[in-house]
């Protein structure tokens, strides 16, 4: 669909649109959350902490939107199932999800502990996919279609120090993105995934305290910096627009040449 008076561009807005966003208390999920808000979109902003997560949508409503807070672990299913039909209710119809609640824990592979693959897993893989899952049954039960889009990362197509279930975990995401986009094609329901690199954030920024990892990163970045929040934002906001009607399954990395090399 062009947007009004184009003959050429899609419609990048997102006005009258109802979108989810997990893990969007701060940091990345943050901007992406204000991102599509300023593109358009209603939120149900989705995390642990409610003050936070009212913080993001005061900004929201500033800006005209509605904004409404669910506190969830997305690590548990009966919480998952509860938090898609109470977003559900609220807004009416579920257009978009952003599927952005991850985490990390760095370990050497010889010293990851079984805990700590498991909070990993947990939360990336199992609570990405069950998210996923149910707000996809919403979207098919409510016809119209829709945009899911996977927070998955760089390292989900190459390695890094430390990062073995976290890696394993993105691969993964990745790989269901694809196979939720063949199964809801028909549905009009397209699902794919965003890569970015290391961000600029308060997280990497307590990750860059360790000069070594700092210096090993940027060698590895062709553009020669971080990436910036906004920058993942904006590839979200395309993805789940009407630019992006025939991209689906796919990973887009926003990784500054990473994984180019």
């Amino acid at each position: 669909m062009t947007s009004a008076g184009s003959i050429f561009l899609p419609s990048f807005r997102l006005d009258g649109r109802q979108a989810i966003v997990t893990g969007a208390s701060q940091g990345l999920g943050r901007h992406i959350a204000l991102a599509l808000a300023e593109a358009g979109a209603d939120l149900a902003l989705v995390g642990r902490s409610l003050g936070s997560l009212e913080s993001v949508a005061a900004e929201a409503h500033a800006m005209g939107r509605l904004a409404v807070c669910v506190t969830a672990d997305l690590s548990q299913i009966d919480e998952v199932r509860k938090m898609t039909a109470q977003i559900a209710e609220v807004l009416g119809r579920i257009d978009i999800l952003v599927n952005n609640a991850g985490t990390n824990i760095q370990q050497l592979a010889v010293d990851v502990t079984e805990e700590a693959w498991d909070t990993v897993m947990n939360i990336n893989l199992k609570g990405a996919f069950f998210t996923a899952r149910e707000v996809g049954l919403r979207m098919i039960a409510q016809g119209g279609g829709g945009r899911i889009v996977n927070i998955a990362s760089q390292m989900a197509a190459v390695g890094f120090y430390k990062r073995s279930a976290y890696c394993a975990s993105k691969a993964a995401v990745a790989a269901f993105t694809k196979v939720l986009a063949l199964e809801w094609a028909a549905e009009g329901i397209r699902v794919n995934a965003v890569g970015p690199t290391f961000i600029d954030s308060p997280l990497a920024r307590k990750v860059f305290e360790d000069k070594e990892i700092h210096a090993a990163v940027l060698q590895r970045l062709p553009i020669g910096r971080l990436g910036r929040m906004e920058e993942v934002a904006a590839a979200v906001v395309y993805l789940v627009s009407d630019g992006a009607d025939l991209v689906t399954g796919h990973t887009l990395m926003v990784d500054g040449g990473w994984t180019a090399q």
